[in-house]
């Protein structure tokens, strides 16, 4: 059976974008492949700088009316979206697991992850309000209101195809933007039927928008046009900078989720046993290919041997294959190249004398598609790329380390700060060490940091702004002062 032909609906199946409530074609055309088998999914219409253009003017269009929508109307509809979403999960992750790669069961985890930043938002818009204030001038009142930003472009990468346009357009939404989406190329078929459960939940046309093509050509667009007022994007810091540069020509707000360099910090009072439960969820999740997985596993001495055997019994029960094999644990890589990257980091390790205890290989061969075995590695220095760059597949790197303060310098010691983990029973440490450091999260005693009603960003280089809960909603809006005169004469 082929991936697509699982598919209960197969009118959620679309290869055209989706602007101004009307599916469009282009004169070209795109590959869309599977990783893990290299089957062809689709061919996708790539509709250049002319769709994105368009789709901008239909987002204009929509704003002026999407705007005055009331809140209480703006939530029903998200409601309704977010029950076809639900009602369709099955189609959806399959969608992802075909395009992406992750296990099925994973695929369904990320439609529920999304899913609750959708029913959070709806909520959220009845709660958007502003505030009385105390004003010197006598017989005046002073208040605030929150305003939708306007028209917003949202870049989306391919590791989360379905929960990173949710966690961006349902707070937007919600706020009173109208949205254009320009997903990754590798992943456009889970955007592209979301975008038609959204035209079935009855949003209006130009409100919400879809485009597919080349970045190229459409990510000038999105950046250079007057009526985009605010840019979020989530991706490599490289690309974060450059649409920064770009948007700050029309001084545009800009809501970047961008890379990391996550430390996993093991402390000598931890649970060791559930440290490395903990290291197993956050580090293999999508086949290590998130932004907040695992990158530095900082283990002080005194358990650093207990931990690693613990974690490598773990590692090596992890079976790689095909998403859609219900035994399977963890995915391929997004691509060969993929699959490149990370074998030359772990050969440049192992050379340069770590110890690889398991995994360490291409499985490309073996299985056919883009996979990397499940690795775990030691004896790394904290100086090599495999420590200092964002290693975005399954390796987890371990690194002894001495006491609480050479753990939080080699923890700080990079331009990133999204997330960061400890493992610790010291209550003085969780405050001490959270507190020191430099991240936008920290996890104590747990391996996961993002929920639809919590802040999720980072600082330093991994982003600017924060998703979800309240403060995710008020991203997408202006706050504005009202100062009214003569009340009492």
């Amino acid at each position: 059976m082929t991936a697509l032909n699982r598919l209960q609906d197969t009118a959620l199946f679309k290869t055209d974008s989706f602007i101004d409530g009307q599916w469009v074609s282009g004169q070209n055309r795109f590959p869309v492949d599977n990783p893990a088998n290299r089957e062809r999914l689709a061919e996708v219409a790539d509709v250049g700088a002319d769709g994105a253009r368009r789709a901008i003017d239909a987002a204009e269009a929509a704003f002026v009316i999407w705007r005055k929508v009331s809140p209480f109307e703006r939530a029903k509809l998200l409601h309704e979206w977010n029950r076809l979403i639900l009602a369709h999960i099955d189609d959806l992750a399959v969608m992802i697991t075909a395009e992406m790669g992750k296990p099925l069961a994973e695929a369904k985890g990320e439609i529920l992850y999304g899913s609750a930043f959708i029913d959070w938002s709806a909520e959220e818009a009845k709660r958007l309000h502003g505030e009385t204030l105390s004003v010197p001038m006598p017989g005046a009142r002073g208040w605030t209101i929150r305003q939708p930003v306007g028209v917003v472009s949202c870049i989306t990468p391919w590791n989360f195809p379905a929960a990173m346009i949710t966690r961006k357009c349902a707070p937007a939404l919600a706020a009173g933007c109208t949205m254009v989406v320009k997903p990754a190329p590798e992943t456009p078929l889970t955007a592209l039927a979301l975008a038609e459960l959204a035209d079935r939940a009855g949003i209006p046309k130009g409100v919400f928008n879809v485009v597919c093509g080349e970045a190229e050509q459409i990510g000038p667009v999105l950046t250079g046009s007057k009526a985009v007022r605010l840019i979020g994007f989530t991706g490599s810091t490289e690309i974060g900078k450059l649409l920064m540069r770009q948007a700050a020509d029309g001084v545009k707000r800009v809501a970047l989720e961008l890379g990391g360099n996550a430390p996993f910090i093991v402390m000598d009072d931890a649970d060791v046993e559930a440290a490395a439960t903990g290291v197993a969820q956050a580090k293999f999740r999508s086949g290590g290919q998130t932004c907040v997985s695992p990158n530095r596993i900082l283990v002080q001495e005194g358990v650093a041997d207990a931990f690693l055997d613990a974690l490598e019994t773990r590692i090596a029960a992890v079976r790689a294959g095909d998403g859609f094999d219900p035994d399977v644990q963890i995915g391929p890589l997004i691509h060969d190249e993929a699959v490149t990257r990370v074998d030359s980091l772990v050969r440049s390790a192992a050379q340069s004398g770590a110890r690889v205890r398991v995994g360490g290989k291409s499985l490309a061969a073996e299985l056919g598609g883009s996979f990397f075995a499940p690795t775990l590695i030691e004896g790394v220095g904290l100086d090599h790329e495999l420590a200092s760059g964002e290693i975005f597949g399954p390796v987890a790197s371990v690194y002894r380390m001495t006491d609480e303060a050479s753990i939080i310098k080699a923890a700080n010691d990079t331009p990133y700060g999204l997330a960061a983990y400890l493992y610790t029973r010291d209550i003085g440490r969780v405050h001490r060490m959270s507190e020191a450091l430099d991240y936008g999260m920290v996890g104590i005693n747990a391996p996961m940091v993002g929920s639809a009603s919590t802040p999720f960003g980072g600082v330093k280089e991994s982003g600017i702004g924060r998703e979800g809960g309240k403060w995710g909603v008020e991203e997408f809006t202006d706050l504005k002062y009202v100062l009214l005169a003569g009340v009492n004469p």
